[in-house]
């Protein structure tokens, strides 16, 4: 922030000495006009500069989000497979494991989807993967065909942390702070540049202009609706777990 703000005033600077120079030495000529060369240049630069922090403010989230809803379904499809693999595992393990990952679909779906709104993941989240992951890591057995199930269901379990932990850095994720601001402050100048530049439009020349700031201001909205992936314009659906649990309950214990 503070680099920031040197380079403004750096910039700044740039421009009173560059002034000061050419007035003293009696080169250029006075441009007083709202449509000199002036005010032509930057117009033109910062108009610019808002398109390019609203374009980046709009494809830093859209992106974000397509990742998330990707991320979603790897998680669901670890649940799923893990559950499978359960099926192989000898009773009572097996059973209990399948009904300890329904419950956790279930769980993310009636209980912690909200809480990715404001950032969160819940405790009861992890402490449901952990004890599945005790319970799996626990059974012992000399029967070949059960070891590899177990191996695999640890392996789709380990891969649903993974997954689970990611989306909690998505559902925590927000586009810089000095992006927004600067889309909001080149915004603000774009809509009353023309009276900086000492142009007084009147009657049908407001149109225009007004149209201009009415869209503007949609637009930076927006900007500010889509910064939660799992909140806003672009939130991200529990599709995946929906589907998931839809599954899993079709398919009877044991496999």
């Amino acid at each position: 922030m503070v680099a920031s703000i040197v380079a403004a005033i750096a910039a700044a600077g740039v421009v009173a000495v560059a002034a000061f120079l050419y007035r003293k030495r009696g080169l250029g000529a006075d441009d007083h006009e709202p449509s000199g060369a002036t005010s032509g240049h930057a117009g033109s630069m910062l108009s610019a500069l808002f398109l390019l922090s609203f374009a980046i403010a709009i494809v830093v989230p859209w992106t974000a989000s397509d990742v998330a809803r990707q991320n979603t379904y790897t998680e669901s499809q670890a649940a799923v497979d893990a559950h499978w693999a359960a099926a192989r595992l000898p009773a009572p393990l097996g059973p209990q494991v399948q009904t300890e990952l329904r419950d956790y679909v279930r769980f993310v779906l009636d209980t912690e989807w909200p809480m990715l709104a404001h950032g969160r993941l819940a405790e009861e989240g992890w402490q449901r993967v952990a004890r599945v992951r005790e319970q799996v890591s626990a059974f012992t057995t000399d029967d070949a065909d059960q070891q590899e199930a177990k191996a695999l269901v640890l392996e789709h379990v380990r891969a649903l942390s993974e997954a689970r932990r990611v989306r909690g850095a998505d559902a925590q994720s927000r586009p810089p702070a000095g992006l927004l601001a600067l889309t909001v402050v080149t915004g603000l100048v774009v809509v009353v540049f023309p009276f900086m530049a000492g142009a007084r439009p009147r009657g049908a020349a407001m149109v225009p202009l007004v149209v201009m700031a009415g869209l503007l201001g949609t637009g930076v909205y927006m900007v500010f609706d889509i910064v939660s992936v799992f909140d806003g314009g672009l939130a991200v659906e529990p599709e995946a777990f929906t589907s998931a649990l839809t599954e899993l309950q079709r398919v009877p214990a044991g496999g």
